[in-house]
């Protein structure tokens, strides 16, 4: 009986070693063995994360994503605290729009973008009418910046807003009869409360703007974040090798990052897509 019981247990799990193996072991197997078939062997790796340019990039990148992921935390949070504890006409359809953007892909962001603080975008207009001058942002750090932003909060309020439901609003209360501020009440009572939830979406949106291509891809014309260096490097330049090794090194901040999230707030880290 219990040889049967394991053979069922066994023929249950074959299907996800399958799935595992074929989507995370085999890819990022031949990920390093195409990166170390290279010239320089398994050097390659030291010159991804020394040479200039990569590095550059590399800081670039991790700033960027970081900034966003401070900004989208800061918007989702105010935003998801207020939708979770009042009620209004249209509030569905207002956080049915905040989501919606998850439908989207890259591409569509950075066009969008474009459309609004691009050369022919609507801003551009309205400040050349104002001062004769057109403000153009889309194809800048602060255009790609916007970009991230447009598709980080839509990943993280609804994660906020769990957290927000579970909140004890007894404690906040308590604090106020105590002599608190609303400052002292939200730095000592709200924020911790949302912590696990702060943790889990910027874990989330962090690693979501590390690897995030078509929205750079359409808009970073003079930037070189991360993911336009990989395919720079493997699609122009041919170096397969030190593409290999670049897209390692992202995956790598990325898990780190995630696994770092993962320890601070618990098995609460879902999987970035």
């Amino acid at each position: 009986m219990r040889q049967r019981n394991n053979g069922r247990l066994l023929a249950m799990f074959i299907p996800a070693i399958a799935v595992f193996m074929a989507f995370f072991l085999l890819p990022l197997a031949r990920l390093a063995v195409t990166s170390a078939l290279g010239p320089a062997g398994v050097k390659i790796y030291l010159a991804a994360i020394i040479t200039p340019r990569y590095l550059e990039s590399l800081v670039y990148t991790i700033l960027l994503s970081v900034g966003v992921t401070i900004l989208t935390l800061i918007i989702s949070g105010i935003a998801g605290v207020f939708l979770t504890r009042n009620d209004f006409r249209g509030k569905r359809l207002l956080v049915s729009l905040l989501t919606f953007p998850l439908a989207f892909p890259g591409v569509v962001v950075g066009f969008m973008i474009i459309l609004l603080v691009g050369r022919q975008g609507l801003i551009g207009d309205i400040t050349q009418w104002v001062s004769g001058e057109k403000l153009v942002l889309a194809y800048s750090m602060t255009g790609l910046f916007l970009g991230y932003l447009y598709f980080s909060i839509p990943r993280t309020i609804t994660t906020l807003m769990a957290s927000a439901e579970k909140m004890d609003r007894n404690l906040e209360e308590a604090a106020r009869s105590l002599g608190a501020s609303p400052w002292r009440v939200v730095k000592d009572v709200l924020i911790p409360a949302l912590l696990p939830g702060l943790i889990s979406a910027g874990a989330i949106c962090f690693a979501t703007s590390m690897g995030a291509f078509g929205t750079a891809f359409t808009l970073a014309t003079n930037i070189d974040v991360f993911p336009i260096v990989i395919y720079t490097e493997f699609t122009l330049m041919a170096n397969i090798s030190m593409a290999a090794a670049l897209s390692i090194v992202l995956g790598l901040i990325t898990w780190i990052a995630l696994s770092v999230a993962r320890a601070a707030a618990g098995d609460t880290i879902a999987a970035a897509g």
